[in-house]
Order: structure tokens, then sequence, then C-alpha cells
């Protein structure tokens, strides 16, 4: 049997070739790396849909390869929520920031909207005040005047979500809660928004009050 010499020129030809391999398949992962975004989840509430404010709040660097992270707790301590929130789900600031009484009416109807086989799922709820205000920079930039923004998106100053006053439910539950809200003190408020809704507890007894057109027909938008 013939044994291989490691010493031997056609051995040492080799070793270089070797190097070459792993250099270009190092290049193909820092490459990867360097392109790779975390996919995190966006918001989809009336005028909270931006993906996850923006631009990026923090980097970690490995080595020469620097990957961007965005911060999804400083965005959820703000008021967003990723999917399928519901209004027990107070390990969130929208739903834990809420008035008392508005989220425990929110907790009574969901048990009866469980019954139909419904889930009162959070699309927005508490929202901090710098949260609402770049939703109505981004409301005013995309619709092309404050006074078209106005109609969907107030300032913070007068905003229920930043009181804590109201929240926007998603889907099939909003539409239950039309129906079936008054009977918990829940109401709609405005005509373009069917699903923001606030507390009022005489509803219960004595129905739900005419609604506004939109917000800026609202008198405590005015101020």
């Amino acid at each position: 049997m013939t044994r291989h010499d490691p010493s031997s020129p056609s051995a040492r030809r080799t070793f270089p070739g070797s190097l070459l391999a792993l250099a270009a398949l190092g290049a193909l992962l820092v490459a990867a790396l360097a392109t790779w975004q975390p996919p995190f989840p966006s918001s989809r509430s009336s005028g909270d849909d931006a993906p996850l404010d923006g631009a990026p709040r923090a980097s970690a660097v490995t080595g020469a390869v620097v990957v961007v992270v965005q911060n999804r707790n400083d965005r959820y301590a703000e008021g967003s929520v990723p999917a399928g929130v519901t209004v027990f789900d107070d390990q969130f600031a929208a739903v834990a920031n809420l008035d008392a009484d508005l989220l425990a009416a929110l907790r009574r109807a969901a048990t009866a909207a469980a019954d139909d086989g419904l889930r009162l799922e959070v699309n927005s709820g508490w929202r901090s005040a710098a949260h609402q205000e770049r939703l109505l920079e981004k409301a005013i930039a995309e619709r092309g005047s404050a006074e078209e923004a106005a109609r969907w998106v107030a300032t913070p100053e007068t905003s229920p979500h930043v009181s804590g006053d109201a929240v926007d439910i998603g889907g099939a539950g909003a539409g239950w809660l039309a129906v079936h809200g008054a009977g918990h003190g829940l109401c709609q408020v405005y005509d373009n928004e069917p699903w923001h809704f606030e507390l009022r507890e005489y509803a219960a007894t004595d129905g739900c009050p005419a609604t506004y057109a939109d917000p800026s027909r609202d008198p405590r938008m005015q101020q």
C-alpha cells in the first residue's frame, strides 16, 4: 500500500485551493448577513399601519458586518400592537393603558362575543403622545393638508387614544360591536371610522348618541 506524503509537492498544491474555497464561502455569508432584516409584524389600525416606526433604532456589530435591528419593545411601549392582540392581552401598553372602565366594558363585550365565535382584536388602543404626533405627521404627508388629515387623525392634545379613552377593533369584531356594543356601553363615534369605539356608560339604557361624520366634526377636536 502506498501512503500519501503530506509534505509532497502535490499535497502542498491543494492547500491554497482549500483556503480560497473557505474565503469564498465566508464572503457569501457576510453578504447574506449584511442584507438580512428581521421579519417584524406591522400594525394594522386606522392610522397606525407604518412598519415599526420607520428608521432602525439600534445596530449590533459582529466583526465587519453590521446587522440592523429594530426594537419592537420600544414600539409596543408607545402603543402599537402586533396582529392578533385581544382586549385581554394587557402585556401590551395599548391595552393595559386604556381607561379602566373602558377596558372592563370591552372585556365583558368580548366574553359575550366569544359565545358567537368572535374575538375582539385590538388594532389600536392607548397611544403615547409621541406616537400620535408621528401618525398625524404621516397623515398630513399622505393626505396633502392638515385639514384633510384632521378627518382621520387627532392631535396628541385632543386624541382620545392618547388619554386611553378609545379603542380600534379589527375585522368582524368591529361589526359585532357595532350591533351589540351599546348593551355594554360601547359606541361607535365616527361614521368614517367604524372600527373606533368609546365608552358611553348610559348607552346600555339610553342607546348610543348620534355619530359624527368624522373626527374634524367632533367638538372635542376643536381645542
